[in-house]
């Protein structure tokens, strides 16, 4: 499975992220946070998901981008918020999408997406099939397993090898792995990114307006990240 734990940090500019495996998030399911970090856990109160969906999503995202010794996980950094907000915009309804169809699974990938389903659907019925599928195998919801049980699950759902009622299994982690990137290193404005720990992360500087006196030099840019309003980690 690939999770995003693993980060090069000290280059110069934004540091590249790294694979690993789930043996990494496994060896640590209880890390704390690194001291320093601003993230708390969000007050968020979810106006997409239900209790059963928001339990599922915090839980999930907590092991796709895990708390460590680095620093806060996703969902320190308010990813599952992040997720939250974006079901209630165009890009959850895929308004903004050509969705008329034919639609044909088989197609080439670069002929793009070729399911009827929008985003808001895929975590609707990817949460209840998820939710289904572990009651199945595990006899508890996915908030309720131990962290070796929700990475083998995810796993599982990564590759295909679990069989989903209503929507691929794949596709499903393919778009909250997706989304969780996305909240973790977007700008703190769009709910995720708390304390812009994502970008401490990986030495972004953020919307600082000045920063080029410092691409060439091969130096880590020395300054922390600026938020688009003006925050400063």
């Amino acid at each position: 499975m690939a999770l995003i734990p693993t980060v090069v940090i000290g280059g110069a500019g934004a540091g590249a992220i790294g694979v690993a495996t789930s043996a990494t998030a496994q060896a640590a399911p209880a890390s704390e946070p690194a001291s320093g970090n601003t993230a708390t856990a969000s007050d968020w109160k979810p106006q997409f998901f239900n209790d059963r969906e928001w339990a599922f999503i915090n839980a999930a995202v907590a092991r796709l981008i895990p708390a460590d010794e680095l620093g806060p996980g996703a969902k320190e950094a308010g990813v599952p918020e992040f997720i939250d907000r974006q079901l209630n915009t165009p890009y959850a309804t895929g308004s903004i999408w050509y969705m008329q169809g034919p639609f044909n699974p088989d197609v080439p990938k670069e002929m793009g997406y070729q399911l009827p389903l929008v985003p808001k659907q895929i975590y609707n019925l990817g949460i209840a099939d998820a939710e289904a599928w572990c009651q199945d195998k595990y006899h508890k919801t996915f908030a309720e397993l131990s962290s070796e049980q929700q990475d083998e699950a995810l796993g599982l759902w990564e590759s295909g090898k679990a069989e989903f009622k209503q929507l691929p299994a794949s596709l499903f982690f393919t778009y909250l792995l997706q989304n969780t990137r996305e909240g973790f290193f977007s700008d703190p404005i769009h709910g995720g990114n708390k304390g812009m720990v994502g970008w401490t992360l990986i030495n972004f500087p953020g919307a600082r307006a000045d920063f080029m006196d410092w691409v060439e030099r091969g130096e880590r840019y020395p300054f922390p990240p600026v938020s688009i309003n003006g925050e400063r980690a």
